[in-house]
């Protein structure tokens, strides 16, 4: 059914379901704009009390038509549409949008609705686009299937939409302001049809550079994150995704009936895929733009040329928190400029040449930097001033730029006398920003996503093997419990290769006791109840524990202060280890989210995780690298590696987190995995987990 998704983008024929000879109707909209962008396929209006609309003869149904159906289109009442489905498959219909809303974003009632259309779908093997959307455009064959007024220009760049009101806001955005698309696609409830199909699609469509998305949900995050990852290093995808605060989740649930999910896992399987994720749609406007105009940077070295202090030093500011550096400007470079500039220009970067510089100034400048600098991108700003002819710079800097070799951005600070010129660059592919401090967020996107081409690695994950036996044996022994403890979960650790703490439970302080004198003190003792979560926020742990008298004291208190502080608790015992000295401590652990999977968690242990919050997350399976990648991104990974002056074991950090990244796949009932802390012990010594905890569903 994969290969019918051709059929919204390129039928021979089209019936639009619904049509209406009323020009207030949004399906007169519709047949309308199939009419006027140059579509060469058929038009078939369906209507059963009309002869003709516009140009074209009415059916009363679609079975009358004479000839083969590839795209349907409905704009009908919700409840009719199911019959109209039925008749769109005894007919042949390839591919059905359905415009009409009354279905899953309503609740029960729709959802049923949605499920029996799904269900008819099938049966005749229509793929269907929507309900609840605006339609599809492809621009470059005319084909326009929705009631948006106006048709962008031809480009690069392929949207997708799960709102409709977004995609009719983007044409109206962007129609004369030389931004060009290749496709624009409202895919609504997306009971069929995806958004992970559509950038499948688009991938590998000729006329599409760049895949911009808003999203509001995903509806399969694997497959999301396994198709994504495939298309970045071809091509890049820049999402929007909405629905991240509490309320915008409700709002995103209350349009389409899509639950939001959590948006760590989302922003994770973005990051860990190559998708450029922007927050708000501005930002995915201009980045799609940029990326679909111009070349990537070769280097994150920026020169500014700029007749005006104040936005040149936002733009400076935007660079360098999107990880970018002003070029160094050599004395060669000065010496060549300065005769061509006014005697109280600034040279330095950013290249200030005041108020008054002309057209000739800006290509001069334009034209040394590129002969004696390597910078990887080029940044004119442009204040409108009186005796200054904004179209005349912009034609300057089209002609000193006209190569390509360098990334080009033009910041035009102003809107009413910068029209002309912004058009004159949009037209020679130059983007324009009206704010100074959207570059470096745009630049620093293109920055990323070259590394992100270049580091891109085969991936390095190992096939999965078959669980131990007698972790499949460790499963079903626990049967219908819930959490597990320390005390239940080491041997599980242990099948996987991760050491725990020498020790032992104890059921009484005579067994507490021997426990210590087989492994010897120091000591610790923790409360084994499967009533606590953190221990120690219920006084449960003692550390240190030197000798037989301190045990027996220890214990008494332990359990005292246990009973006081958590009263309704039931104890099962105590759990007696070795105390482990110097170290550094980290969290490690997994979070099953319900559409991405095992979300596996690395950063700073101890009891302090939450404030601290300093961790960093990727979706398993992963490799080695890409672990190794994880560390590098916290505080705990810099400390780690030497920050303070001591090299810790992370080779052995690594191997944990491959092991529980394996745990994760191969027993998918666990819903949370966490050891913390795992103390980390000087380079070549191991690591041990001194608690740990799990989750099963």
């Amino acid at each position: 059914m994969q290969d019918n998704l051709n059929y919204f983008f390129s039928p021979s024929s089209v019936a639009l379901i619904g049509a209406s000879a009323n020009s207030n109707k949004l399906s007169y909209g519709i047949l309308k704009n199939l009419n006027q962008y140059g579509f060469q396929g058929k038009v078939y209006p369906i209507n059963p009390n009309a002869e003709r609309i516009l140009q074209y003869p009415c059916y009363k149904t679609i079975t009358e038509v004479p000839d083969g159906v590839d795209l349907a289109v409905i704009i009908l009442p919700a409840e009719v549409i199911p019959e109209v489905l039925t008749n769109c498959g005894e007919k042949g219909v390839k591919a059905c949008i359905i415009i009409s809303g009354g279905f899953r974003e309503l609740g029960e009632t729709g959802k049923q609705r949605e499920t029996e259309l799904q269900q008819i779908a099938q049966r005749y093997g229509i793929r269907i686009i929507g309900p609840n959307c605006v339609g599809t455009i492809n621009v470059y064959s005319g084909l326009n299937t929705t009631f948006i007024k106006g048709m962008p220009a031809k480009g690069g760049i392929g949207f997708i939409s799960q709102s409709g009101a977004v995609c009719g806001g983007v044409v109206d955005h962007v129609i004369n302001e030389g931004i060009g698309f290749s496709h624009l696609l409202s895919l609504g409830n997306e009971m069929d049809v995806t958004e992970t199909d559509m950038i499948a699609y688009l991938a590998d469509d000729a006329n599409t550079r760049v895949i911009a998305a808003y999203v509001e949900s995903v509806r399969d995050g694997r497959r999301f994150l396994r198709v994504a990852s495939e298309v970045t290093p071809r091509k890049p995808i820049i999402l929007l995704k909405a629905g991240k605060s509490e309320s915008g989740a409700r709002a995103v649930s209350s349009h389409t009936g899509s639950l939001a999910g959590s948006q760590t896992a989302y922003s994770t399987a973005f990051r860990q895929a190559g998708v450029i994720e922007v927050n708000s749609l501005r930002l995915l406007l201009q980045t799609a733009m940029a990326f679909d105009f111009q070349p990537l940077p070769e280097n994150n070295q920026s020169i500014i040329f700029t007749n005006a202090g104040g936005p040149a030093a936002l733009l400076s500011d935007s660079l360098d928190a999107n990880g970018l550096k002003l070029a160094a400007i050599s004395e060669t470079l000065q010496t060549q400029l300065k005769p061509h500039l006014n005697a109280a220009a600034q040279t330095m970067n950013p290249i200030d040449m005041l108020g008054g510089a002309t057209e000739g100034e800006y290509g001069t400048a334009l034209q040394i930097a590129q002969e004696c600098s390597e910078a990887g991108s080029l940044l004119p700003v442009l204040v409108p001033q009186a005796l200054v002819n904004p179209l005349a710079v912009a034609e300057s800097i089209c002609q000193k730029t006209a190569d390509r070799k360098r990334t080009t951005f033009v910041g035009l600070v102003g809107k009413q006398s910068t029209e002309e010129a912004k058009q004159l660059l949009h037209s020679h592919r130059i983007p324009v920003f009206d704010y100074p401090e959207d570059e470096g967020a745009v630049l620093g996107a293109m920055w990323r996503y070259r590394q992100y081409r270049q580091e891109r690695k085969a991936s390095s994950v190992k096939e999965t093997e078959q669980a131990p036996s007698e972790a499949v044996g460790f499963f079903n022994a626990i049967q219908s419990r819930k959490q597990l403890g320390e005390a239940e979960l080491r041997p599980l650790l242990e099948l996987y290769g991760i050491p725990n703490a020498a020790g032992n439970a104890a059921r009484s302080k005579e067994e507490a006791l021997k426990i210590a004198q087989i492994f010897g003190y120091p000591v610790v003792l923790k409360i084994i109840s499967n009533d606590i979560l953190h221990k120690s926020d219920a006084g449960g742990i003692r550390l240190n524990i030197g000798d037989d008298a301190a045990l027996d004291n220890a214990y008494d208190d332990l359990i005292q202060t246990v009973r006081k502080n958590v009263p309704h608790a039931s104890v099962q015992g105590v759990m007696v280890e070795k105390m482990i000295g110097a170290g550094e401590e980290v969290i490690v652990g997994m979070k099953r989210d319900e559409n991405f999977g095992p979300l596996l968690m690395m950063g700073m242990g101890g009891i302090y995780v939450e404030a601290l919050k300093d961790v960093s997350f990727r979706i398993a399976p992963i490799g080695e690298e890409e672990i190794r990648a994880m560390i590098r991104e916290t505080v705990a990974g810099k400390i780690l590696t030497g920050l303070r002056g001591m090299e810790y074991d992370v080779d052995a950090v690594v191997e944990v987190m491959q092991a529980i990244s394996r745990i994760s796949v191969d027993f998918p009932q666990i819903r949370e995995l966490e050891i913390n802390p795992l103390k980390v012990l000087t380079k070549g010594q191991g690591v041990v987990a001194l608690d740990s905890r799990m989750i099963v569903e």
